[in-house]
C-alpha cells in the first residue's frame, strides 16, 4: 500500500476543493516540494491541517495531478478502483444494451471519479489510455479490477505520457486474447474501422457520435459536403450513407487517404465516387475559391493546434478567419457545422468566434443545432473545463 503525503492547500483554493474540485494545480499548494514520486497518494489538507480531500500526484498537461475521493478514510487500492468501474460501467447500461453501438466510453477521467485515465470500449475489447506516469502506477489494479466486474475479451492500452508529452511507441496489447484488426465497430448501425495496436489513434473519434448521426440523419441527403482536417474521413462517411450527392475529404496526414478509403469501403460505399485529397486545408480554400466550388454542408473540426509548413494554427487565435475561409466557399443557406475540442475556453468564446466571422464579412447566419458531449462521456459540475467538445451547426442566412 502506497503511504499518503500530507499537502497543504492555500486559502485561495481550499473552498474548490471542499466543493469537489477534481484537479490538483500547481497554484494551490503550498508545499509542492514536498512532490517527487509520481504515483504517491496525496492528503489534501488546509492551512490548519484539516482533511479536503485525497488523490494521487501525476503530472500532466493539466496540473499535478487528482482527486479520487472527499471520504478520509478510504483507501485507494484494488477495491476502491473495482467500485469506480462498476459504477461507470452501470451507468452506460443502455450503450451495453445497444447492438447499432459497439463503441462508446466506459470511464470518462474525472468524469466518473478518476482522473488522468480514460476506458474505452470496443466491441467486447477495452482500451486503456493513461494520461501521467502517475496513474500508471495503478495500472496492475485497475486492470484486475477492470476483470473482476466484467467481461473483457482483450485489453489494450495506450500511454499517452512521457517527458515531452508525445505518445510512446510500443505494443498496447495487455491481456485477454489479442484482436484481429481492423476491427469493424458500428455507431448508429454505421460500421467504422479501428485499430487499438496502432499508435495513439484508433481510427474515430467516439465523442463526434451524435454529430455524426445529426448530419447522416438530418443535413446529407441530396447535398455536396466538403469535410476539411477529415483525418478517417467518418463525417464523409456519415453524409454519404445520409444520401449526399458527392462528399470531398481533405487532410494533410498522407494516410488519411487509405484510412478514409477503408472506412467508405467497410461500408459498401464505392470511394471512387467521392473525392478524397491529401492537401493542406488552406491550400484547399484557396483552390476551392480559384475553381468557384461552393459546398453545401462544410465541416469544420480542426485540432485545437496544427502546423503545417506554410501555415500554424491555433483554434483561440485562428477559428475566426478559418470560419471566414469556410464561408467563402458554403452555398446560400447552406451549413457550416463548426467544432473544436479546445478545453482553453468555453461555448460562449466559441460562438463569438463565429459571430465575429460573419460581422467582419458582413454576412448573417442562425445557429440551428448545438453539441457538446455525448452522455457516455461523464463530465462533473464543478470541472466545466471537461467539457471539451463544442459543435454548432451554422446556417448561411
Amino acid at each position: 500500500m502506497k503511504s499518503e503525503i500530507s499537502i497543504k492547500i492555500n486559502d485561495k483554493f481550499k473552498a474548490e476543493y471542499a466543493k469537489g474540485y477534481p484537479l490538483i494545480t500547481k497554484e494551490a499548494l503550498e508545499n509542492p516540494d514536498m512532490l517527487n514520486t509520481e504515483g504517491s497518494i496525496l492528503k489534501l489538507v488546509d492551512k490548519q491541517g484539516r482533511f479536503l480531500s485525497k488523490g494521487y500526484y501525476g503530472r500532466q498537461n493539466k496540473g499535478y495531478g487528482w482527486v479520487l475521493t472527499n471520504n478520509e478514510s478510504e483507501t485507494i487500492d484494488q477495491t476502491f478502483f473495482e467500485q469506480k468501474l462498476t459504477t461507470a460501467i452501470s451507468r452506460r447500461q443502455a450503450f451495453f444494451n445497444n447492438p447499432e453501438t459497439t463503441a462508446f466510453r466506459v470511464l470518462n477521467g474525472e468524469g466518473d471519479g478518476f482522473g488522468g485515465l480514460i476506458i474505452d470500449y470496443y466491441d467486447g475489447f477495452y482500451l486503456l489510455s493513461w494520461y501521467s506516469e502517475g496513474v500508471y502506477t495503478f495500472k496492475d489494479r485497475v486492470i484486475a479490477a477492470l476483470q473482476n466486474v466484467i467481461e473483457c475479451k482483450g485489453i489494450y492500452q495506450k500511454k499517452r505520457f512521457d517527458t515531452k508529452g508525445q505518445y510512446i511507441e510500443e505494443d498496447d496489447f495487455v491481456a485477454g486474447e489479442r484482436g484481429e484488426f481492423p476491427m469493424v465497430v458500428k455507431e448508429n448501425g454505421v460500421n467504422f474501422a479501428v485499430y487499438l495496436n496502432d499508435g495513439a489513434m484508433t481510427g474515430i473519434f467516439l465523442d463526434q457520435r451524435d454529430v455524426r448521426n445529426t448530419i447522416k440523419q438530418k443535413y446529407a441527403k441530396g447535398k455536396t459536403v466538403l469535410n476539411t482536417f477529415s483525418y478517417t474521413g467518418a463525417f464523409s462517411v456519415a453524409a454519404a450513407l445520409g444520401g449526399a450527392t458527392k462528399t470531398t475529404s481533405v487532410d494533410l496526414a498522407k494516410r488519411s487517404s487509405s484510412k478514409t478509403i477503408e472506412q467508405f469501403s467497410v461500408n459498401g460505399i464505392d470511394f471512387e465516387s467521392q473525392d478524397i485529397l491529401v492537401m493542406d486545408v488552406f491550400n484547399y480554400f484557396k483552390y476551392a475559391k480559384r475553381k468557384e466550388l461552393k459546398f453545401d454542408l462544410v465541416v469544420l473540426d480542426p485540432p485545437s493546434f496544427a502546423r503545417s509548413k506554410k501555415y500554424t494554427f491555433s483554434t483561440s487565435k485562428d477559428y475566426t478567419n478559418l470560419m471566414k475561409e469556410a464561408i467563402a466557399i458554403t452555398e446560400k443557406n447552406g451549413v457550416i457545422v463548426a467544432s473544436t475540442n479546445s478545453a482553453s475556453f468555453g461555448m460562449k468564446k466559441f460562438k463569438g468566434f463565429i459571430d465575429k466571422a460573419f460581422k467582419e464579412i458582413g454576412g448573417k447566419y442562425s445557429i440551428v443545432e448545438e453539441f457538446t458531449l455525448p452522455s457516455d462521456f461523464r463530465v462533473q459540475k464543478e470541472f466545466k473545463e471537461g467539457n471539451y467538445l463544442k459543435v454548432l451547426f451554422v446556417k448561411l442566412g
